[in-house]
């Protein structure tokens, strides 16, 4: 299905990606620093290993043997998960939900800016310009010095650091090794990390309200997982990897509609800078392997 057909139908599936992850933020926001994280985050990881373990047996057999190289990337990359889950979480408690996505935007230019500091990638003049002008826009949404910069604002950037390990760890494993596997690896470890931890916190009662915020989040971030699934077995990854970022524009939607907020100015503008830096960046990387 890599068409022009397949690359219509991997745009839509990148779009509805974006909204399921980003419906699954606002459903975690909705529920408010009340309830403790690690409560949250133990309940809708329960929920959520149960939905990709099913995900998991439905795409094929749960294969566990693969290079014991693989098993040290998906160690590492299970530990930033953990570790960016919780500072994104923390961050999106208090941080309104479209500045939070706004600099997770900045993603697809720090993986390529790891890849060439630690992969010997190459990166021409162009893209790390696009990079460090995209650093720019993100330093317009946090605005360090000014009266909202504070630690949250950190955990954002935090939470950026530990996501960017992530994805790298994920670019250098091998074909052998399933996303599924992985996703459930790192989805069981979040659950019984969060579970832990959460002993020294006392949990609050959660009414019908909050219950069915905790499920529905689970559910969404089945969904955002299912279609990041879908889009790699459809259409080119360099013509649907820009449609990464309609989640920014979810985010303003429902951050308006849900919680009554609207970035001011400078944060738009530092919205609009670090999108259009990663889409030179796409674009510059897919001139490049047509050459």
């Amino acid at each position: 299905m890599r068409t022009p057909s397949g690359n219509l139908v991997g745009a839509c599936l990148m779009v509805c990606s974006m909204a399921a992850f980003t419906l699954n933020d606002a459903c975690i926001k909705a529920l408010g620093p009340t309830i403790p994280l690690f409560q949250i985050l133990f309940l809708r990881g329960i929920l959520s290993t149960l939905l990709v373990w099913s995900l998991a047996r439905a795409v094929g057999p749960i294969k566990w043997r693969f290079p014991p190289k693989d098993w040290i990337l998906v160690a590492t990359r299970t530990l930033a998960e953990i570790a960016a889950a919780y500072f994104f979480l923390s961050a999106l408690y208090h941080i309104p939900l479209a500045n939070l996505t706004a600099v997770m935007q900045i993603l697809p230019l720090t993986v390529t800016l790891g890849g060439w500091l630690f992969f010997d990638e190459v990166v021409g003049w162009r893209r790390m310009s696009a990079i460090l002008i995209g650093f720019f826009g993100i330093l317009l949404i946090v605005r360090p010095g000014s009266d909202g910069f504070d630690l949250y604002s950190f955990y954002a950037l935090a939470a950026v650091v530990f996501v960017t390990i992530r994805d790298l760890s994920t670019r250098r494993m091998s074909a052998e090794t399933p996303s599924m596997t992985v996703t459930l690896v790192a989805s069981v470890a979040i659950t019984l990390f969060s579970g832990i931890v959460g002993l020294n916190d006392a949990w609050v009662p959660l009414d019908i309200r909050q219950v069915t915020l905790i499920a529905a989040a689970a559910v969404f971030i089945l969904g955002g997982y299912l279609f990041s699934v879908l889009v790699m077995r459809v259409g080119e990854v360099s013509f649907i990897a820009p449609f990464r970022y309609t989640g920014l524009l979810w985010a303003l939607l429902l951050g308006f509609l849900v919680f009554g907020h609207w970035p001011d100015q400078l944060t738009l503008l530092g919205c609009v800078i670090v999108v259009v830096s990663g889409l030179f960046v796409f674009l510059r990387e897919r001139e490049l392997s047509v050459h």
